[in-house]
C-alpha cells in the first residue's frame, strides 16, 4: 500500500523550493518566490495530470488531504477527478438570495423608511426563496417566474406585482456584478407580458376609505375636544392635506413662523422633489400650541414619548370620530371638496397634494408653484374644516 500523510502542518510551512509530495497524488509545490500550493497529480494513458487544489493559505494540510481523497475515489468511478474541484467551485458560486441580501444592504441608505427593507426581505423569502434562493442568479428561468408568480397574481396582485419587480431587480444586480448578458426572466415588457395578464386587468384598485367632505367640520370639531398629541397632529395633517408621515415627520426647522410656510424636503416627500404647504390660521394656532409642548433634545413638532409619532397612534384617533375613514382619505375629501365647492384650477389642487403632473408637456411649462394662490386655497379649506356644526349633528355623532 502506497505510504500517505508523509507532511506535517510544519513542513508545509518550511519546506524549501520543488515538489514535495505528501502521498497518494498529493503535491506540495513551493516556488522560488515561497508561494505554496497544492497539486494533485495522476496519469492517464500514460500521460502525467496536475489538477491545482489551491494555495496553502487558503486549504489546509487536512482540507487538501480531504480533496485528493475524493478525487482518487472518482479516478476508481472511472470519472474525472477534476470533477470534485469543479463541482466545488459551482457550490461556491453567489446564490441568487446572496445578491438579494446585498442589493438590500446597498440600498437600504437610500430608502428613507427602514420598513422597505423589510418588505423587500419577506417577499422574497415567503414566495422567492423557496424556489429560486439557492440557485445562481443565471439558472433563473421564466418557468421558475411562472412557478412563482402564477398561483398568486390574480388574488394578490399587488403583492406579485412587487414581487416580480424586486426579483427583476436583484437579477439586473447580479448580472452587473458577474458581468452577464443574459435576458432578465423577470423583465415584464417582451417577456412576462406575453405570459400574464396586465395587472390593472386581475385586480380591482382599492382607494382609500375617505369621509364625505361636508362630514370634515364636525370630525375637526370632535378633535378639537381631545387634547392628545395625535389629535393635534390629526388636524394640522388634515389642514394641510399632508400624508401622514409627512405630518408626523414634522421638524421645527421645516415650519416658517412668520412667513407661514411649511416647507418639507424632497427626502422626506413620496416624489422627492421639495414641497412648501401654506399653513392656515388654525394650523398656525396648533404649531404655537406645539411650542409651548416642545421636547428638549427633538426637532419633531410633533414628539411622542420615544420618537415620531407612530401611524397607529393618529389613525386610532382618527377611528375615534370616525370609525370608517383613513387618515390618507382625508386627502381625497380635500381634493373633492375643491372640485366641488371652489373654482379653483386643477394644477393648484395637484400642487397642493403635492402630484407629480403626469403630463410632461405640462409639466414642462409649468414652473411655478403657485404658491399665492395655494395660500388662498389653504386658507378656505381651513376655514371650511372650522365651520360650526350644528348640536343636532353634534349629539348624531356621539
Amino acid at each position: 500500500m502506497a505510504t500517505i500523510k508523509l507532511l506535517s502542518a510544519r513542513s508545509v510551512a518550511t519546506l524549501g523550493p520543488g515538489f514535495h509530495s505528501d502521498g497518494g497524488n498529493l503535491f506540495l509545490r513551493v516556488r522560488e518566490t515561497g508561494a505554496r500550493s497544492w497539486l494533485f497529480r495522476y496519469k492517464k494513458a500514460l500521460k502525467q495530470i496536475s489538477i491545482g487544489l489551491g494555495a496553502t493559505h487558503s486549504r489546509s494540510l487536512a482540507q487538501a488531504r480531504d480533496v485528493a481523497q475524493e478525487m482518487r475515489t472518482a479516478i476508481l468511478n472511472g470519472l474525472d477527478p477534476a470533477s470534485v474541484i469543479k463541482q466545488e467551485v459551482e457550490s461556491a458560486a453567489i446564490t441568487f438570495k446572496q445578491h438579494a441580501e446585498a442589493l438590500i444592504d446597498s440600498k437600504r441608505p437610500s430608502w428613507r423608511n427602514a420598513k422597505h427593507a423589510q418588505q423587500w426581505t419577506n417577499t422574497l423569502t415567503q414566495y422567492a426563496y423557496p424556489r429560486i434562493g439557492r440557485k445562481q442568479a443565471s439558472e433563473v428561468t421564466i418557468e421558475d417566474m411562472k412557478a412563482i408568480l402564477e398561483p398568486i397574481w390574480g388574488k394578490k396582485t399587488e403583492t406579485a406585482t412587487r414581487l416580480r419587480m424586486r426579483i427583476e431587480a436583484v437579477l439586473d444586480y447580479a448580472a452587473v456584478h458577474e458581468g452577464t448578458d443574459a435576458r432578465n426572466p423577470a423583465r415584464w415588457k417582451g417577456t412576462l407580458d406575453k405570459i400574464l395578464p396586465p395587472s390593472r386587468k386581475v385586480s380591482k384598485v382599492v382607494h382609500h376609505p375617505a369621509a364625505p367632505y361636508a362630514d370634515i367640520p364636525r370630525i375637526m370639531t370632535e378633535l378639537r375636544k381631545k387634547d392628545h398629541l395625535s389629535s393635534f397632529c390629526l388636524r394640522f395633517i388634515i389642514l394641510t392635506a399632508a400624508r401622514s408621515g409627512e405630518g408626523r415627520g414634522a421638524k421645527w426647522n421645516e415650519i416658517d413662523l412668520e412667513a407661514k410656510l411649511w416647507s418639507i424636503p424632497a427626502t422626506r416627500m413620496k416624489a422627492e422633489r421639495n414641497h412648501v404647504v401654506p399653513l392656515c390660521d388654525e394650523a398656525m394656532q396648533i404649531i404655537t400650541t406645539m411650542k409651548n409642548w416642545r421636547r428638549t433634545g427633538s426637532d419633531l413638532v410633533f414628539p411622542s414619548v420615544r420618537a415620531q409619532l407612530s401611524d397607529v397612534a393618529v389613525t386610532k384617533m382618527l377611528h375615534s370620530v370616525a370609525p370608517d375613514v383613513t387618515v390618507h382619505g382625508c386627502r381625497t375629501s380635500f381634493r373633492t371638496w375643491g372640485a366641488e365647492t371652489t373654482s379653483t384650477a386643477s394644477a393648484v389642487m395637484e400642487l397642493a397634494l403635492a402630484h407629480v403632473n403626469q403630463n410632461h408637456v405640462e409639466a414642462a411649462y409649468q414652473r411655478s408653484d403657485l404658491l399665492d394662490l395655494r395660500k388662498t386655497l389653504m386658507q378656505t379649506w381651513g376655514n371650511w374644516c372650522n365651520q360650526k356644526v350644528a348640536p343636532a349633528e353634534e349629539s348624531a355623532s356621539t
